[in-house]
């Protein structure tokens, strides 16, 4: 008999729990530590359901001064929603160890405000899985201040190399594609 009451509440958890992973796309599964602080980012909870850029950064590489074309984009864009997310990684070598050394180059030389994780592992067998999924669905990162544009279903509608700076129109208009993107349950 008490078997029975456990049951329903553990279907109705179940239930809840596989609707709420339905409705997070593979690419935001999971969370990161933000590089300001002791909290977790979850990727679900911030940016489900938005268009998203996402970075793989580096502070002592040449393409840094990017960081102040990403501001830009992100200001241009983020009233209509748009989300962007640095993930600095020493993966090739221009990252350093200290958060707070990173922070330092990302807030104060460069006054980027979008979300800043701490440094991760972006390729091969130790990539985040934000990073797997987001070569899954394109390419890994070939060097640093590689972008990934992801429309609000969490698709990657759009990839760029290094060379790319943040105000190339194809970068801008692969944005503009993913701002106009429908949500998942749409």
């Amino acid at each position: 008999m008490h078997a029975r009451w456990l049951t329903l509440p553990l279907l109705a958890l179940a239930a809840a729990t596989s609707s709420w992973a339905a409705d997070c796309p593979a690419l935001l599964q999971g969370s990161l530590p933000e590089l300001r602080g002791k909290e977790q980012i979850d990727l679900c909870q911030r940016f489900a359901g938005k268009p998203l850029v996402v970075i793989n950064t580096a502070s002592y590489c040449g393409f840094a001064p990017q960081f102040e074309g990403l501001e830009a984009t992100y200001k241009d864009y983020h009233e209509q929603g748009l989300e962007m997310l640095g993930v600095p990684s020493n993966d090739f070598k221009q990252e350093d160890a200290d958060s707070d050394k990173t922070a330092k180059v990302c807030y104060a030389n460069y006054g980027v405000t979008f979300t800043m994780t701490k440094a991760q592992p972006v390729r091969g067998k130790d990539a985040i899985p934000l990073f797997v999924e987001l070569a899954r669905q394109s390419s890994a990162p070939k060097w640093n201040f590689y972008k990934y544009v992801v429309d609000r279903k969490g698709k990657v509608i759009g990839n760029f190399s290094s060379l790319t700076k943040p105000d190339d129109p194809a970068f801008r208009a692969a944005i503009d594609k993913a701002i106009a993107s429908q949500p998942l349950n749409q």
